[in-house]
C-alpha cells in the first residue's frame, strides 16, 4: 500500500502535491514551520519539524509511510540529511527533487560567493540600496554594515526585532511578475540584490537585473 510523505515549502512541492492528489495517491504534505500562514494544499498537513532524524523514522514507522518525496528549498540542508539518515534506518524509498541552478547568460551581472556572510563582505563600503532576498533567517551578517539601506521582502511580518534598523520590510507572498519587480526596484533605487541561486523557474530571473546580483552558495 502506498502511502507518501511529501517534505514541501516549495513551489515545486506544491506542484507535485496537486499532481498526487489528481492522481488519487495517500500522501501527507509536510511544512517546516518556518511560515505563520502557508499555501493551502490538496492533502493532509502536517506543520513543524520532526524532532531530528529519531523523530522523523519513529513518523515514518507511526504513519505507515512507504515513500518520502523531499521537495524542500535546495538549501534546507538540515531537512533532507535528515530524511537520508530517517529512510535509510527504515528502508523507505526517498525520492529527492533537484532544481538545476540558474545559470549566467550574457550581459549578467553576477558575483558568486561561498556563504551569506561572503555576500555581506562584498558589498561596498559606500552606502548603497540593497535588496536583500535571502529569507529573515540569514540577514543578521548584515547587521556589521549599518550603512547601507535595505529592502526586505517576506511572506509573514517580522515578528521579532531585525538586526537591520531602519530596514524597509515587504510582506507580500509570491509569484511576482518581472514588471512589478523591475518597477519595485526602480522606485527604491536598488543597486544591489543578495539572493541564493536556488535555481527552477519559480523565481528565476527572467531579463538582465538593474543591479549586481549576489549569489551566496550556501
Amino acid at each position: 500500500m502506498t502511502r507518501a510523505l511529501i517534505l514541501g515549502g516549495t513551489a515545486d512541492a506544491n506542484l507535485l502535491a496537486a499532481a498526487i492528489a489528481r492522481a488519487g495517491i495517500d500522501a501527507v504534505y509536510s511544512y517546516g514551520g518556518r511560515t505563520h500562514a502557508p499555501a493551502a494544499q490538496p492533502l493532509p498537513t502536517r506543520i513543524g519539524g520532526f524532532g531530528g532524524i529519531s523523530g522523523l523514522a519513529g513518523y515514518l514507522r507511526s504513519q505507515g509511510i512507504s515513500h518520502v518525496i523531499d521537495a524542500t528549498h535546495p538549501f534546507a540542508a538540515d531537512m533532507s540529511r535528515n530524511a537520508i539518515a530517517a529512510c535509510a534506518q527504515t528502508a523507505t524509498p526517498l525520492l529527492a527533487l533537484e532544481r538545476a541552478p540558474w545559470e549566467k547568460t550574457s550581459g549578467d551581472h553576477w558575483i558568486e560567493v561561498a556563504d551569506v556572510a561572503a555576500a555581506a563582505a562584498t558589498l561596498p563600503e559606500r552606502r548603497t540600496n540593497v535588496f536583500l532576498a535571502i529569507g529573515r533567517q540569514h540577514i543578521a551578517p548584515f547587521g556589521a554594515l549599518p550603512q547601507h539601506a535595505y529592502t526586505l521582502r517576506f511572506v509573514d511580518p517580522p515578528g521579532e526585532t531585525l538586526p537591520l534598523p531602519g530596514a524597509d520590510v515587504i510582506v507580500s507572498r509570491g509569484p511576482f511578475t518581472l514588471e512589478a519587480e523591475i518597477e519595485m526596484m526602480r522606485a527604491r533605487n536598488i543597486e544591489w540584490i543578495v539572493a541564493r541561486n536556488s535555481g527552477g523557474t519559480a523565481l528565476a530571473p527572467r531579463s538582465t537585473p538593474p543591479a549586481p546580483s549576489v549569489f551566496p552558495s550556501s
